[in-house]
Order: structure tokens, then sequence, then C-alpha cells
């Protein structure tokens, strides 16, 4: 792991954060990760040749867990209602309140975490966008799977497709099953507060939440182990490219600034000219500069009367 500007050893911010421009930022972010995950729907039946390819591969591994947790989910009612809400919404309740404790309260820390996110978020859309991969769910019922969010819809606020509210599955891409960002949001939020909680409840919430999200993805037929696996390859890999991020920001940043006139620097030399042509005091107003009296040259005793000029004594007649 870097040992450089990585979230847990970021150096002290070179410009000081404001709220007014980070949540613009991140919800350009936001913006630009749901607009690709819509224009990444890819076709239909290359999704699902995807997915039937992820699934051979685990059974093949023997690391098919998906078939017992959804079994159990959709069976259980006591336990897929509450995975259900888990899954429709936490991913987005804890992620940015976490960024937002991290900005209020571990200001060093939250650049760095809040790079690591936003590039994880870049290469889960082109994750999405490569392989656009169905998720089990939607696969044929002789695969073996339930959409438990459309088995208890009836309970929340969601409808049949995936955990768009009712009516607006049409605004969402139900082939970005790959990677799983949910898993890998999860584990920053886990790496969040293991780091920085401070306090046994937080590290223990930074060990469970993670690993309870994968279960519920997998449990509610929404992704495979696989998927995980990959999200949590994708935040590794993210975690490895912040500290090149933020120099490359930093270098921008400084080229940026070098090339805009400050205005310090104007209100110096204006400063400057008004010294030089004598004191203001407000507006308008100027008192010009006294002038200097200098030191009376002595007489020169050959000198006669009128080389001494109007100012000087006349001579004894």
């Amino acid at each position: 792991m870097p040992q450089t500007e990585t979230p847990g050893t970021e150096a002290a911010p070179r410009a000081r954060l404001r709220w007014w421009t980070e949540l613009p930022l991140i919800l350009l972010v936001y913006v630009c990760y749901s607009a690709g995950r819509l224009l990444a729907r890819g076709d239909v039946s290359t999704a699902v040749d995807h997915g039937l390819a992820i699934l051979r591969i685990e059974k093949f591994l023997h690391i098919n867990a998906e078939h017992p947790l959804n079994r159990l989910f959709r069976t259980e009612a006591w336990i897929g209602v509450p995975a259900d809400f888990w899954y429709a919404s936490l991913h987005y309740l804890v992620t940015p309140a976490i960024l937002v404790w991290l900005f209020r309260s571990r200001t060093l820390h939250y650049r760095a975490a809040r790079t690591w996110l936003l590039a994880s978020t870049f290469m889960g859309l082109i994750g999405f966008t490569l392989m656009p991969t169905c998720p089990p769910r939607l696969l044929s019922a002789g695969h073996g799977f339930v959409d438990t969010m459309a088995q208890y819809s009836s309970y929340g606020w969601w409808g049949g497709e995936a955990s768009a509210p009712r009516g607006m599955g049409g605004m969402t891409n139900q082939y970005a099953a790959m990677p799983s960002l949910h898993v890998g949001w999860a584990l920053w939020c886990g790496v969040m507060l293991w780091r920085h909680g401070g306090t046994r409840t937080a590290k223990t919430a930074g060990v469970l939440y993670p690993l309870v999200t994968t279960l519920v993805v997998m449990g509610t037929a929404n992704h495979y182990f696989l998927d995980a696996v990959a999200g949590a390859a994708v935040m590794g890999l993210a975690l490895l490219l912040t500290p090149s991020v933020l120099r490359g920001a930093d270098r921008a940043r400084a080229y940026v600034t070098a090339r805009i006139p400050l205005a310090p620097a104007a209100s110096a030399d204006a400063s400057a000219s008004i010294v030089s042509d004598g004191c203001q005091t407000s507006t308008g107003e100027r008192i010009p500069r006294q002038r200097e009296s200098r030191p009376r040259p002595a007489a020169d005793p050959e000198a006669s009367p009128a080389d001494a000029g109007d100012g000087a004594p006349a001579a004894a007649r």
C-alpha cells in the first residue's frame, strides 16, 4: 500500500477545502456516473452471455454462494425484507454521510479519501461499459434465482426493476453488475471507519458493513460473488492510483494559478503609486507631499550683494 498521500497518511492540504466547491464536484461526478450507466447499457444478449460465463466459472471453482443465499432470503422474509432495504438505501446514505464526516472532522484525510472514492467510481463506469453483465435475478428461471426486490416490493418503495423507485426502472441500467460498486463503496466506508473512527464501535462497523453488504448483494440476486471480488479489486487499484491523481491535480492547480494575475499584486502596485504621489486617506482625498526643507548654504564672503539674490541681506554702505 502506498505510504504517500493515501487516505491515512495524507499531509495537510495545500489549499483549504470549501464545501461550496466540494459539493458541486461530487454531484458532477455522480451525475456523470449515472448518465454513463444509462449510456453503457450494452446489448442484452451480450450481458446475458457474460452473466452465464461468470456463473459457470463460479460453479467450476465451487464459489457460487449466490444460490444458497438467495434461497435463504426468498424463503425467510425476516431476512429478505431487511436485506432489500439495506440494498436499496444504505448505498446512497452511508457513503455521503461518511464523506461529510471526513470533511468536518478528519480534514487532513478528506482530500485523499474523496479522490479515492471518485477514482473508483470512474473505474467502475469503465467496467460497466466494457462488460455489461446480466445479474442473477434477470437470468431465466431455470437457473434457480428469484428477484427478492420484486418479491418483497410491497414492503418498500422500489418496484421490480432493481432498487429504483416504482415507475423509474427505465432510468437505471440493470446490466451494470460488473464490478459491484455496492461492495466497492461499502469497502471504502469500512476502511474509513476502521482507520479514522477512533472507537471500537466504529471499527466493528467498518468490518461488518462491507461483509454484510457482500452477503446482501448476492442474497438479493443482484450480483455474483465475482462481481463483489471485482468491486474490491477496483477499490484496490483506485487506492494505488490516488497519489498520482492528487499530484496531477496539484500540478494542474499550480499551472492555472501561475497564469492568473493575483489581486494582491495589483493592490501592492496601486499602494506604491499612492505613496509616490502622496498620502491618500480616503477616496478622492489626497494630501500632497510637503516640500522638503533644505539647509541654506553658507554665505560666501567674496560674493557680491547681487550674487546673493533678492533674499540676501543688503551690505552696509
